[in-house]
């Protein structure tokens, strides 16, 4: 009997053998490595990545690869680490942290692992001021004690320079397009990034004012990292402020491009983005600030063309900003020529607008209400309502007549009314509405489909009860119900890590899970993330790394 059992026992063993040989040669080439500055950091325990992304690593390699002072205190659980002033203590189970005395959120608590002490490498690294970029082909962490990596390599895959990515042609569409699928995500088929370039934001940057080169190389960078991480379309921000990143024969050029506004940069920037896109098999679509003239209340730097000084009783100034009235026909038309002139020059994708209509604040425009009122409106909300309907649906009118096929989308504001102002409105109780604060009725435009998809901008978290994200995804959901307009959800990338935010958002996994819950509707056909370098420059929390797990199959 003994002898059946061994002989039994062996011969399952012979069979598991090459099962286990294959699993242990896919665990060690499933590694993860370390470099400090390029230097190799040695761990007695490999690191590993739990459920949520997070990174953890020994505590050996903080005290031994990055030099800080670690006390493990048994009794309590709490390991305190300490380096050039800065002093981390965490707890064993324990969510949270001390960062010199402030409680900070943790993606992951410290847990102990085959004898030793696993600490989240990320969050301890960052708070002693320095860089880490996670390759996830090569499954290496590289730290870097600069304040920026070594510039032969691409933030997003550091073992790799930075190359073109080789043109990929693309096809015109006969019809108004949607956006090939790409596996993963749930199939969503729009995975776009805002890119924003008011107050050089997110490109140009002030650095390069005036340097052609420089520019092209920064976009092309900018598209590379998120196209790396699954990205497959950009809205980019043309007429940030009155002005242009193109030769206009209406507008002046935007001094993003050089600091002056007026002054030509020398090429065509807005070519080059549409270029360079489309070699990367990337939508670009242009995003305009429809009524926005300006982001101060300063006139003495603006160009002799701009609106503001050739059209000074159509300026209105509110927030410290001045406005383009949207009551007055002749603007609005004006408006729509610069899209236009856009659209007719340039092979875009797409024409995206934002929530830039009547701001959400007082707003003097008793004389126009007075003078151009053809229809007699009593209310001048709903005359304000009007003439935000008047400028969407006309637009929409005179793009697709010219090019069918250009997208033409709008992302309003995330609440279009709260439920006590409205009994169909969202479950919510935002401080403003689009409908009631900005005069956008963004129903109308769905219903009448004037529009080919709407974006709204959902920027709250799925716990926060005044706007809960989750609820306004239903709502929208619901509004594009047995009709034409596709939907696109608008999501916070700009708040996560934001330690002036609540604690939810100090972890990527607030943009993931929304993600994630967008899958349980067909009607949400992807999603817009604004914006484009708090995903691939400030990366809180590796979100660009959780965006390429998620969005990659």
């Amino acid at each position: 009997m003994k002898l059946k059992k061994w002989f039994t026992g062996m011969l399952l063993l012979l069979l598991l053998l090459p099962l286990l040989s294959t699993g242990a040669a896919r665990a060690a080439s499933a590694a993860i490595t370390l470099e400090l500055d390029g230097m190799t950091v040695a761990s007695d325990v490999p690191p590993y990545i739990t459920a949520k992304y997070v990174t953890m690593v020994p505590l050996g390699v903080i005290s031994k690869g990055l030099g800080a002072q670690v006390q493990w205190n048994q009794s309590t659980r709490t390991v305190t680490i300490a380096k050039d002033g800065i002093e981390l203590k965490l707890t064993s189970g324990k969510k949270t942290a001390l960062v010199n005395g402030s409680s900070v959120l943790l993606d992951n608590a410290v847990v102990i692992r085959q004898g030793r002490i696993m600490v989240p490498i990320r969050f301890v690294a960052e708070q002693l001021g320095l860089q880490v970029v996670w390759n996830h082909a090569a499954k290496q962490i590289s730290l870097y004690t600069g304040a920026e990596p070594p510039q032969v390599r691409d933030p997003v895959n550091p073992t790799v320079p930075t190359v073109p990515v080789p043109a990929v042609p693309t096809i015109p569409a006969p019809t108004v397009p949607s956006v090939p699928a790409i596996p993963g995500a749930g199939g969503k088929a729009m995975k776009g990034a805002w890119i924003s370039t008011v107050f050089n934001l997110d490109w140009p940057s002030a650095s390069s004012y005036g340097k052609i080169d420089q520019q092209k190389k920064d976009f092309g960078s900018l598209l590379d990292k998120l196209k790396a991480i699954g990205f497959n379309a950009v809205f980019v921000q043309v007429r940030p402020s009155g002005d242009s990143l193109y030769p206009s024969s209406i507008v002046p050029w935007s001094k993003v491009l050089t600091g002056t506004q007026g002054k030509d940069p020398g090429y065509d920037p807005l070519k080059y983005m549409v270029d360079a896109a489309h070699d990367r098999g990337m939508q670009f679509h242009a995003w305009f600030n429809p009524f926005r003239a300006t982001t101060d209340s300063g006139t003495a730097a603006l160009a002799a063309n701009h609106v503001a000084k050739l059209h000074p009783d159509w300026i209105v100034k509110a927030d410290s900003k001045l406005y383009i009235n949207p009551g007055i026909p002749e603007a609005r038309q004006s408006i729509i020529d610069t899209v236009l002139e856009v659209v007719r020059g340039y092979d875009i994708d797409g024409v995206h607008l934002d929530d830039y209509f009547y701001p959400s604040s007082a707003f003097d425009d008793d004389s126009a209400f007075q003078t151009y009122n053809p229809k007699a409106i009593v209310s001048k909300a709903d005359w304000r309502r009007e003439n935000i309907n008047d400028f969407v649906h006309e637009l929409g009118n005179q793009i697709h007549a010219i090019k069918p096929a250009v997208s033409y989308g709008i992302s309003p504001f995330g609440v279009w009314r709260n439920i006590n102002k409205d009994a169909t409105g969202s479950d919510t109780s935002a401080g403003v509405s689009a409908y009631d604060d900005m005069y956008a009725d963004v129903r109308t435009w769905i219903r009448q489909g004037w529009i080919d998809y709407v974006a709204p901008q959902i920027y709250w978290s799925l716990s926060f009860e005044k706007a809960r994200y989750d609820k306004l995804v239903d709502w929208w959901v619901n509004e594009v119900r047995n009709t034409d307009v596709k939907l696109y959800i608008g999501q916070a990338a700009y708040k996560v890590g934001d330690l002036h935010q609540s604690a939810e958002w100090q972890s990527g996994e607030q943009i993931i899970n929304q993600l994630k819950y967008n899958e349980k509707y067909e009607a949400v056909q992807g999603s817009i993330l604004f914006r484009a370098s708090d995903i691939v420059v400030r990366n809180p929390a590796d979100l660009s790394s959780l965006l390429t797990f998620y969005f990659k199959p």
